[in-house]
């Protein structure tokens, strides 16, 4: 490949890879339990569910994995992005041992299921390397060596070395190894998982969302078309859940992240997985793992999969910003680089003290459970919401329960992030008082998007590449935050609680679970 600068393909590289689904839910159904979500935590959820004999319906909005879990680059690792060292302070050396103790079981629940189902998701093992990014340079050694003492407190097998292995960049370490970590085909190997689903007799619907979810003796899911799912259980897995219209959501953040696919010569690199940060207030961390691609995603070849340069949705920079920092230290680090083959971004959910939050619901009846609050490791945290949730419904106890209780207080140690987020989404409202990004409709390009304040209301603008208008109410259906137009990815996103929608207004991401009001098109 030539090198290029930022390329224009924006589907996750994964997404070649289609998943099997019954199509939309047409009548109504029962079932012991309805999941709501299917990625990678309601896919593995129902596969645990249904093994136990229990009947599964599960409803997804578009099609299976091809949502968050989509976009995410697929490390299934114990080397989590909120630091042991941090873990151990918000929740003692007990919590931090669990936490690692139900990441490292994780890693063995997908290993063993792919086995198990044949999946050819190029599953393998290999080991991980923390460094410490530039930010925190003068720091490293305090860092490094805080993380690896607590990493020894906790159970876990880590060392530290002077250097990365030759030929990967020697200027990022000294560097912390954690051996037998993974890394996939994040949709093939669901895709094995779906076809099993559906061959044990899971009813699996994509195009059907959920807009309702009741609980309690009638417990009950009302999907948009109008057919409803009533069953003993409800499992909302949908990234950020849609049943809470706060809740939750006080005690988390959307953080959009970015990633970038790059040729590389075959064999210019031995696999391993890489981070290089997030050391509390290091935002502009990176990931970075290779793939060895077929023909026909992003090409045939090795590629370099980088990921990073977060902020919170709604609130980026102008134009491509993330995408070019992020390609210009991929470049500055990789030289070997070519083109761009993909690039994309997902959203993450950062809980306030470290961990997500997996088990039953913090309001309304016991029998709706929730996942969310990956904190960037959506694929450990949704197996062992597939070991947890499925042990909570039969009724047996599980030593990880407590830790990831939805219903757990934030602790006076992760106060401080809990109040600055807070604090944040508060200020978001102020937009209702500030001008528009246009004064004009008609200073909105071609495939671009505004916000045209007309007095206190304000307008979300699309205009197509034929110069059609389409006026949305800006307001976000969940708690009225301004939407703001995200030039990357062509999406209006929600600054308060990282709601997002297409161009046109229909949702794509909670927790809001209704669409921009249209105002008129032209």
């Amino acid at each position: 490949m030539d090198a290029t600068t930022i390329g224009e393909d924006r589907r996750p590289i994964w997404m070649d890879t289609r998943l099997p689904d019954a199509g939309p839910l047409r009548a109504d159904a029962r079932c012991d339990v309805c999941v709501v979500g299917g990625g990678l935590a309601g896919l593995l959820i129902a596969e645990r569910l249904a093994g136990a004999g229990l009947s599964v319906v599960l409803l997804e909005q578009g099609r299976p994995a091809e949502g968050e879990t989509g976009h995410t680059t697929a490390h299934f690792v114990t080397a989590l992005d909120d630091r042991l060292s941090v873990l151990e302070r918000l929740h003692g050396e007990r919590g931090a041992r669990l936490a690692a103790e139900s990441h490292r079981a994780a890693i063995d629940h997908v290993e063993a299921l792919a086995a198990r189902l044949g999946a050819a998701c190029g599953w393998s093992r290999l080991d991980g390397y923390l460094t410490v990014g530039p930010r925190h340079k003068s720091r490293r050694e305090e860092l490094l060596g805080d993380e690896l003492a607590a990493c020894g407190r906790a159970g876990m097998e880590v060392e530290r070395v002077v250097s990365l292995p030759a030929p990967w960049p020697g200027d990022l370490g000294p560097a912390l190894r954690f051996p037998r970590q993974a890394q996939a085909h994040p949709l093939r190997l669901l895709r094995a998982v779906a076809e099993h689903l559906m061959a044990s007799g899971v009813k699996l619907h994509g195009g059907t969302r959920a807009t309702e979810i009741h609980g309690g003796a009638q417990a009950a899911v009302v999907t948009e078309a109008g057919p409803v799912v009533r069953c003993g259980h409800i499992v909302v897995a949908t990234n950020t859940p849609i049943n809470n219209l706060v809740a939750v959501h006080t005690k988390q953040a959307g953080y959009q992240t970015y990633v970038m696919a790059f040729g590389i010569p075959g064999g210019a690199l031995p696999p391993i997985l890489l981070w290089d940060g997030l050391w509390e207030d290091d935002a502009a961390y990176h990931y970075v793992r290779l793939m060895h691609a077929r023909a026909g995603e992003g090409g045939a070849g090795q590629f370099l999969i980088v990921g990073g340069e977060d902020h919170k949705t709604g609130q980026g920079p102008a134009g491509d910003a993330p995408y070019v920092a992020l390609e210009g230290w991929t470049r500055a680090h990789f030289p070997m680089c070519g083109g761009v083959a993909r690039r994309w971004s997902g959203e993450v959910m950062e809980p306030a003290d470290g961990l997500g939050y997996i088990g039953r619901n913090a309001v309304g009846r016991g029998n709706v459970y929730i996942v969310t609050g990956d904190s960037g490791n959506g694929m450990t945290h949704g197996a062992i919401a597939a070991m947890l949730i499925p042990d909570l419904i039969a009724g047996k106890e599980n030593r990880w329960a407590t830790l990831y209780d939805p219903a757990r207080k934030v602790g006076v140690h992760a106060m401080a992030d809990f109040l600055r987020e807070n604090v944040n989404t508060l200020r978001q409202y102020g937009d209702w008082l500030r001008r528009g990004d246009v004064t004009d409709e008609s200073q909105i390009a071609p495939g671009e998007g505004g916000v045209l304040a007309r007095g206190l209301k304000h307008l979300a603008v699309y205009r197509d590449e034929q110069g059609r208008f389409t006026r949305l109410n800006a307001r976000c259906p969940h708690l009225g935050g301004v939407v703001q137009w995200n030039t990357q990815e062509k999406t209006w996103d929600c600054p308060c609680h990282a709601s997002r929608f297409e161009a046109r207004g229909r949702v794509i991401h909670g927790p809001a679970n209704g669409d921009l009001k249209a105002e008129g098109a032209g």
